[in-house]
């Protein structure tokens, strides 16, 4: 179900169908439905925390627009600061004020762990939350299997060590997924709403992989 955020629905319909038509071609673990996630947790963060809707709904759906041309780059761009540079324009022309663009902008443009630009905002700080939190839990373990799908990787490999071990390889499971780059993202996160989220859904994977380690090994329970 779509989150509905209080902005006007004639607005939110324009921001959504701009988000689709950038991400669509993603598909897989970062198309339309990774954004709306993503929109979701934010604003359920948001409402405890007392930020601004109306900076966190376009800062979330359009805070992948970038990815598209950091994927035709072969990863030289950074999609967090291309989506900024994207999504000032279109807010422009959506009749959002400069300070408004600004807000968003800079949300946009920090929500990337790597990007080299700190969430400075309550907005920009729940964003990142938001866009992590989408990679853990169950959530996050559905995507992982995804990507591991469709690079035509083992199921599951809990005897390898990770670090013998490559990306897009026979050996980049969900579970070296879980080990190299799930299991650190709750010391990540940026707000307390988003850090008891976090370590909720880090105890979920634990649980998860170490009752598929108990099955594919055949142990009785």
């Amino acid at each position: 179900m779509h989150a509905s955020p209080p902005i006007a629905v004639p607005l939110l319909q324009r921001l959504r169908a701009i988000s689709h038509s950038f991400c669509v071609a993603e598909g897989g673990s970062h198309g339309p439905d990774h954004s709306e996630r993503v929109l979701a947790t934010a604003l359920a963060i948001g409402r405890r925390m007392g930020a601004r809707p109306e900076i966190l709904t376009p800062a979330a759906l359009l805070h992948d627009i970038g990815r598209r041309e950091e994927s035709m780059s072969r990863g030289r761009l950074c999609h967090a600061l291309r989506g900024a540079e994207l999504a000032a324009p279109i807010l422009r022309d959506l009749r959002y004020d400069e300070p408004d663009v600004t807000a968003i902008c800079h949300c946009i443009r920090s929500h990337r762990f790597r990007g080299g630009c700190l969430p400075r905002s309550l907005e920009a700080k729940i964003l990142f939350d938001a866009d992590k939190l989408d990679s853990i839990g169950a959530i996050g373990i559905g995507r992982a299997f995804l990507f591991a799908g469709q690079i035509g990787a083992r199921l599951h490999n809990p005897e390898q060590d990770p670090s013998l071990t490559s990306a897009y390889s026979l050996d980049d499971t969900a579970y070296r997924e879980f080990q190299v780059k799930m299991s650190k993202v709750r010391e990540q996160m940026l707000t307390p709403v988003g850090r008891d989220m976090a370590e909720a859904r880090h105890a979920f994977m634990e649980i998860f992989f170490d009752q598929l380690t108990r099955e594919t090994r055949g142990l009785v329970p």
